[in-house]
């Protein structure tokens, strides 16, 4: 073998080497973020398990204004929506939220909605008690709902913050397989 043909198989070892280790690493990228966001409250994520409400002292001094915002991921064919867009509340003051859905396509949907929280450091001080993001949701065709969504705003928020805006994003999450059980149900 030829100095050249070696060179070009090393060459050629070191970029396979490469691709295989880029590869990993995007494979490895959702679970360092996960970890990352978690950390770091980045990213505005919030827990997906209630929060209990022990008795707090409501601070009755501040106000914390908290927008709602609803989308669904395209494909999703429910109409989802706030009730209420915005509400002023005191930190520890324990209040509820609703929101509707409705499927107006031909078939049953199971839906999930998924939060966050901007700016992304507000998601630590939000405590959700009861929310429709907790579990899946399941409309029949032409089925409307209201889905509450039950929080308080922790008393150790910082002074400056005083507003900030939850979004929930439903997904159509129905697979085939869920989809004949329901119509079989």
């Amino acid at each position: 073998m030829t100095q050249q043909a070696q060179q070009n198989k090393k060459l050629i070892i070191k970029l396979m080497a490469i691709v295989l280790g880029m590869f990993g690493f995007g494979f490895a990228l959702v679970p360092l973020y996960d970890v990352f966001c978690d950390l770091t409250g980045l990213n505005g994520k919030t827990s997906n398990t209630a929060a209990v409400y022990e008795s707090v002292d409501i601070d009755e001094s501040r106000w914390i204004t908290v927008e709602f915002i609803t989308r669904t991921n395209t494909g999703m064919a429910w109409q989802f929506e706030a009730e209420t867009q915005q509400v002023k509340v005191h930190p520890g003051q324990m209040n509820q939220v609703n929101f509707t859905a409705k499927n107006p396509a031909t078939r049953t949907i199971v839906g999930q909605a998924v939060p966050s929280v901007s700016p992304g450091t507000a998601a630590l001080y939000l405590n959700k008690t009861e929310c429709f993001c907790f579990e899946q949701q399941i409309l029949q065709a032409g089925e409307k709902i209201t889905m509450p969504m039950r929080f308080y705003v922790d008393p150790q928020i910082p002074k400056d913050m005083t507003y900030f805006t939850v979004q929930y994003t439903l997904y159509d999450v129905t697979t085939a397989e869920q989809q004949v059980a329901l119509n079989q149900g």
